[in-house]
Parts: C-alpha cells; sequence; structure tokens
C-alpha cells in the first residue's frame, strides 16, 4: 500500500507542469517627459521580480516620483527608505540635467551607492556637478575633499558588469547623441534582459551605426524570448526637421529602426513584442501628436507602452 501511494504520488508530480512565472522585471517610472517638466524627467527604477534590490535607469527626478509611486500604493514604505534602502545604484546614460539632476539634488539624504556609466559621462559627473563650486564632491573621486559616499563604477562597452547588491548584471553600448555619446544599457537576470536606450538619434541622422550594431546584438534574445521589453525615446513629432531633432527619434524615425530590427529577427519575433516609449517632451499637444503618430505607423505590431509616472509595469 505504501509502495502504491508513493508511486501515485511521483507520477502526480512528474505529469504536472511546473507554473513559472512569465514576470521577470518589475519597472516602477519616477520620471518619463524630457524637456522642462522638472518634476517628470527620465528616471526608472528596475528590480528583478519579487526582490526590492533596484537600480535606476537615469535619475532625471527621484523624489517626487517616489512619492506618486507610494500614492499609487506601489511602495508601502516611506519615501526616505526607498532612496536609500531600496535603490542600490543608478545606471546614468549621459549628464544631461534632465538625466541626473535628481540624483544631485538628493544625494545630501542619500546612502552609500555605485553610480555607473562610460568614461565620458562619469567624467562630465567628476568635473562638472561633484565639486565644490556647483555641489559638494559626494563622490570617492575628483576634487577633494571627497565625501565618498558614491562610488563611480567606469563601464566598458560590451562587457558584463555586476550591480552591486543587486542579481542583475548590466552591458552598457554607446548611443549618437548629437554632439556627445549616451547609452544603452542591457540588464539582465537570471536568462532575461531588459534593454533601456538614453537620449539617441536616427543612424541615418547622427551617421552612425551605433543603432544598428546595438539591434545585431539583441535580436538573438528577441528570438529567443528572452528580452522583456526595449525602453526608447521618442522626443518630437514627425514634423520636426531632422536638423533640429538634437540626437533624438520622432515616431517615423522610430518605425525605421524598429524595420532595421525586424529585418535582423525576422518570422514576426517583434509582433506583439514589448517597446516602451520614453522623453516624450512637453507640451502635451506635443506628446499626444507622438503617441497617435506613433499608433499610426505602427505596422510591425509593437506592443507601445507609454508609461506613467508612479506606476508599475511588470515585464
Amino acid at each position: 500500500m505504501y509502495r502504491t501511494r508513493s508511486f501515485l504520488i511521483f507520477l502526480l508530480f512528474i505529469t504536472t507542469p511546473f507554473v513559472v512565472s512569465s514576470q521577470s522585471f518589475h519597472l516602477v517610472p519616477l520620471g518619463v517627459k524630457g524637456g522642462i517638466d522638472e518634476s517628470n524627467l527620465s528616471a526608472y527604477m528596475v528590480a528583478a521580480s519579487g526582490t526590492n534590490k533596484y537600480v535606476c535607469f537615469d535619475a532625471g527626478t527621484l523624489r517626487y516620483g517616489i512619492e506618486k509611486a507610494i500614492v499609487n500604493k506601489v511602495f508601502a514604505v516611506p519615501a526616505e527608505q526607498v532612496l536609500k534602502q531600496y535603490i542600490k545604484g543608478y545606471l546614468i546614460s549621459h549628464a544631461h540635467l534632465d538625466h541626473i539632476s535628481g540624483l544631485i539634488i538628493n544625494s545630501p539624504d542619500d546612502t552609500a551607492k555605485t553610480i555607473y556609466g562610460l568614461a565620458s559621462c562619469i567624467e562630465t559627473i567628476k568635473t562638472h556637478y561633484f565639486t565644490w563650486e556647483s555641489w559638494a564632491n559626494f563622490a570617492d573621486a575628483g576634487e577633494a575633499p571627497l565625501l565618498k559616499k558614491y562610488h563611480y563604477q567606469v563601464l566598458k562597452p560590451y562587457s558584463s558588469t555586476a550591480i552591486v547588491n543587486t542579481e542583475m548584471t548590466v552591458k552598457a553600448f554607446p548611443l549618437s547623441h548629437s554632439n556627445l555619446t549616451s547609452t544603452a544599457f542591457l540588464v539582465r537576470s537570471k536568462d532575461t534582459y531588459l534593454l533601456y536606450l538614453g537620449d539617441t538619434g536616427p543612424d541615418d541622422v547622427e551617421k552612425s551605426s551605433n543603432l544598428h550594431n546595438l539591434w545585431q546584438s539583441i535580436a538573438p534574445l528577441i528570438k529567443t524570448r528572452q528580452l522583456k521589453a526595449i525602453m526608447i525615446e521618442v522626443s518630437f513629432a514627425d514634423e520636426q526637421p531632422d536638423k533640429t531633432l538634437f540626437g533624438h527619434l520622432a515616431p517615423h524615425w522610430l518605425m525605421k529602426e524598429m524595420d532595421d530590427l525586424n529585418n535582423l529577427t525576422g518570422n514576426k519575433a517583434l509582433d506583439g513584442f514589448n517597446v516602451i516609449i520614453t522623453h516624450l517632451k512637453p507640451p502635451q499637444v506635443n506628446i499626444d501628436k507622438i503617441k497617435t503618430q506613433l499608433i499610426t505607423e505602427n505596422t510591425l505590431h509593437l506592443k507601445l507602452i507609454f508609461p506613467v509616472q508612479g506606476e508599475a509595469i511588470d515585464l
């Protein structure tokens, strides 16, 4: 009788499919716009699902976005705890103020953590922001005296780096953003990935191959469904002349880049694929026009997601 019961339990075990969560990342938008709204500038907390170990993609707005997330019941702890304990580090795509001002302003109340970026980005932060003439040097390098709260971690392009105090890693890819280098961050959690692009212009306008090189790198991850989403900027409507894009995308340029990616993936791999649109520039009439144009031009049937400040997205 005992052997028969054991066999039935074993049979039930091997014939019952495992239930594995399809959610890999928890994304909390702290700021979703580009441009003039200082309360809602580019910043996104991301963690492996089921953890409170976040890293920030950029840090244009921090505290106001955290408070919005608390109102929306994303967090059940005070804003100070989210800032000081949940955020483990910052991935800064480039050193324009709308991508880093929240980090600078909140630095006196922050806790020790790492700032990750390409060499050019770290150098700008070191020589222009965390200096005693412009603010105070909360970092462990640069102008003395050093307060040593933040540690600079220079990322080497195309190399994986562990994100300290999390279970995630990051790989950086250079992007062309008018007169400077921006960054795309490919974050890995176990065998799944999330791609975030800082500001970038289209290859054709920037006279660059940076986006094409990035698409070549991530195409295999889309084919295997390991890449959960692409977070990419669209700053201007289609009416914006190419000469005044200033290293940004418009809807028709995004779709042209997605066509390039589609040619690399094939087999309708982008049908229903998550594309999170970031950095829409005010005024609201411009934002509404961008959204309408993106939806109209979406012939690849991408799943376009327009993030809202303080409202979490599970991927």
